[in-house]
C-alpha cells in the first residue's frame, strides 16, 4: 500500500474525481483539459516534423488517467504508445477509458529500457519531490532509444494565471514548480542534449481571437505553459 503522504496515494485518492478537480482551476481560463491536451500534441507534432525522423514507439510518462495516451498517436504519430503512473487507481481508470489495442498502460517497473523513439510528459516533475527528479528523468532517458526524443511539458511559474489556476486544483495547490531554467538543468543532468524551449497558452479563451499570434511568442516566456523538447544522444 502506497504511504497516505506520497504523490502515488495522492492520485490514487483524486483518479475516479481527477477531471472534476482538474477543471476547478482550467475553468478560469475558459477552456477544458481537451484544448489543451490537443493543443500541446499538435504544437509538439510541428516540431517532430521539423526535426524529421520517425517516432513509432512512445512513452507517456506519468500519464494518468490517460488523456495524452491516445493523442499520441492521432496526432503525434505514434504506432504503439506505453503510458505509466505511480498511481494504480488512475491506471484502472486509464485502461477503462482508453481500451484501444495500440495503447498499454503500465507500473514504472514494468517500462522496458531502450524502448522508445518518444517519451512525452505533462505537468508531471512538479509532483514529484525535488529529490528525486533526478532519478525520474533519468528513467525517462533510459527508456528512449539513442536518438529519442523527450518533451517536457510543465507549467511555467513565471505566469502569473498559471500560478492562480494550480492555487485552485487540489492536487496542484502544495506542488514545487520548475522553472524552465531549472528544468534544463535537471534534464542536461540525466544526460539529455536540450534542443529547444517553447511557451505556450498565452491567450484564455476571452483572447481567443489573439491566439494566431502565438507561434511568434514561443521564444518569450509568456505562455502559461512551456515544452523543454530534448533528446537522447
Amino acid at each position: 500500500m502506497s504511504d497516505p503522504g506520497t504523490p502515488a496515494a495522492e492520485f490514487d485518492a483524486a483518479a475516479a474525481d481527477y477531471d472534476r478537480q482538474l477543471n476547478l482551476g482550467l475553468t478560469w481560463s475558459g477552456e477544458a483539459k481537451e484544448f489543451y491536451a490537443v493543443e500541446r500534441m499538435r504544437w509538439l507534432r510541428s516540431r517532430l516534423d521539423a526535426l524529421g525522423g520517425t517516432y513509432a514507439d512512445a512513452l507517456d510518462f506519468g500519464c494518468g488517467t490517460g488523456t495524452s495516451a491516445p493523442l499520441l498517436a492521432e496526432i503525434a504519430g505514434a504506432r504503439r504508445v506505453v503510458g505509466t503512473d505511480p498511481s494504480g487507481e488512475s491506471l484502472v481508470v486509464a485502461r477503462r477509458l482508453h481500451p484501444h489495442p495500440a495503447l498499454r498502460f503500465v507500473p514504472p517497473a514494468e517500462v522496458p529500457a531502450a524502448a522508445f523513439d518518444l517519451a512525452f510528459c505533462n505537468g508531471v516533475f512538479h509532483h514529484i519531490p525535488v529529490d528525486e527528479r533526478h532519478a525520474a528523468a533519468r528513467q525517462v532517458h533510459d527508456a528512449l532509444r539513442p536518438g529519442g526524443v523527450f518533451a517536457f511539458w510543465e507549467n511555467n511559474p513565471w505566469n502569473p494565471g498559471t500560478r492562480f489556476i494550480m492555487s485552485r486544483v487540489p492536487f496542484d495547490r502544495d506542488a514545487v514548480t520548475l522553472t524552465p531554467p531549472e528544468a534544463r538543468r535537471l534534464l542536461r543532468a540525466a544526460g539529455f542534449t536540450v534542443l529547444r524551449t517553447d511557451f505556450r497558452f498565452v491567450f484564455p479563451r476571452a483572447l481567443a481571437a489573439l491566439r494566431p499570434l502565438e507561434p511568434a511568442l514561443a521564444a518569450l516566456p509568456l505562455g502559461g505553459q512551456y515544452l523543454v523538447l530534448c533528446r537522447r544522444p
